[in-house]
C-alpha cells in the first residue's frame, strides 16, 4: 500500500495550506502538483500521478492552492484561526500564487528534497510560470505543464453576445470604487468572480494573461523569461480549447525561452485527461530521468 500523510503547508506569508504527501517521508525527488482555477487536490490525474510516481525515492505532494473550490476560506498561522479571509477561484488574487508555491516547495525541501518538479494543471500551469519568473526558477528542476491554455482565450470564443466587454467595464468601474473583491452581478456575469479575479483571468492586458497566443501582437514577456527546463503536455481534444491544440503548441515551441522544451499531444482526451492518466504518467517519468 502507498503511504500517504496529511500535511500542512505554512508559507512564508504564514497562510497555511492542505496537502497530501504520497511516498516515502525523506524523498531525493518530489514533484509538487498545482492545481487549476476552482479544482483541488482531490482530482483524479492527481492520485494517478501519485500512485505511479511515488515510490523509491520519489515523493508527490498535491496540496490546495488559494483558488481550491470556487469559494473557500484562508487562515494564518498564527492568532484566531475563526478569522478568515475568502479566497477560492472566485476570490483569490493570481499574484498570491507565488507564496503558495514557495510555501510547498520549502515544505519539500523540509523533507529532504533534492530535486524538486512543478506540475501545474490548466491554470496551475499559469501559476508555476509565474512562480519561477518571479523566483528565477530556483530550487526546481523542471517544470511540468499539463494543459495549458489562456482562459482569455477561452472566454473570447464563448463571447457571442458581447457579454465579455460589458462585464469587463462594470468590474473596472468596482476595482476604481475600492471594491476590488465585490462579486460581479449574476445578471452581467454568470459566473462566481470578484471584480479583480474577472479582470485577471479575461482582461487582456492582465498578468495572468501570459500564454498570449489569442493576441499576436502581446509579447509574452512572462513566458519568455522564464528559463527552466520544461515539458508541456496537451490534450488533443480539450474541450476548452479556442483553436486545434497543434496550433496552440507552435505557439509554445515559437516563444518558450526554456533551456530545454519538450512537449506532445495526447490525441482524444479532453482538458482532464481522463482515460489517459498513464500516458501522462509515461511522459512525466521520462521527463524527470532526463533532469536527475
Amino acid at each position: 500500500m502507498l503511504p500517504s500523510y496529511a500535511v500542512e503547508i505554512v508559507t512564508p506569508k504564514k497562510i497555511v495550506l492542505n496537502g497530501l504527501w504520497f511516498g516515502p517521508r525523506r524523498a531525493r525527488e518530489v514533484l509538487v502538483v498545482v492545481h487549476g482555477l476552482g479544482s483541488s487536490l482531490w482530482k483524479s490525474l492527481f492520485f494517478s500521478l501519485a500512485t505511479n510516481l511515488a515510490r523509491g525515492g520519489t515523493a508527490v505532494l498535491i496540496f490546495n492552492n488559494r483558488g481550491h473550490d470556487r469559494i473557500s476560506g484562508l487562515y494564518r498561522a498564527r492568532g484566531n484561526r475563526s478569522k478568515r479571509k475568502w479566497a477560492g477561484g472566485g476570490m483569490e488574487v493570481f499574484t498570491d500564487c507565488v507564496d503558495d508555491i514557495q510555501g510547498a516547495v520549502n515544505f519539500a525541501r523540509r523533507q529532504g528534497a533534492k530535486n524538486i518538479f512543478l506540475v501545474g494543471h490548466s491554470t496551475g500551469c499559469q501559476k508555476s510560470v509565474y512562480w519561477a519568473h518571479k523566483k528565477k526558477g530556483r530550487g526546481v528542476r523542471g517544470i511540468i505543464l499539463l494543459a495549458p491554455l489562456s482562459d482569455y482565450s477561452v472566454a473570447l470564443r464563448d463571447d457571442k453576445a458581447g457579454k465579455l466587454a460589458r462585464a469587463r467595464r462594470v468590474a473596472r468601474a468596482l476595482v476604481r470604487r475600492g471594491k476590488k473583491h465585490e462579486l460581479l452581478p449574476q445578471s452581467i456575469w454568470p459566473h462566481i468572480d470578484d471584480a479583480q479575479r474577472f479582470l485577471s483571468l479575461y482582461a487582456p492586458e492582465s498578468v495572468e494573461e501570459m500564454f498570449t497566443y489569442a493576441q499576436p501582437k502581446k509579447t509574452p514577456r512572462i513566458f519568455r523569461s522564464v528559463r527552466v527546463p520544461m515539458l508541456a503536455i496537451f490534450a488533443g481534444a480539450d474541450e476548452f480549447g479556442d483553436r486545434p491544440a497543434k496550433e496552440i503548441v507552435q505557439w509554445f515551441e515559437r516563444n518558450n525561452r526554456s533551456r530545454a522544451f519538450k512537449n506532445g499531444v495526447i490525441p482524444n482526451v479532453q482538458h482532464g485527461f481522463r482515460g489517459a492518466e498513464l500516458r501522462v504518467v509515461q511522459e512525466v517519468r521520462k521527463f524527470i530521468k532526463g533532469r536527475v
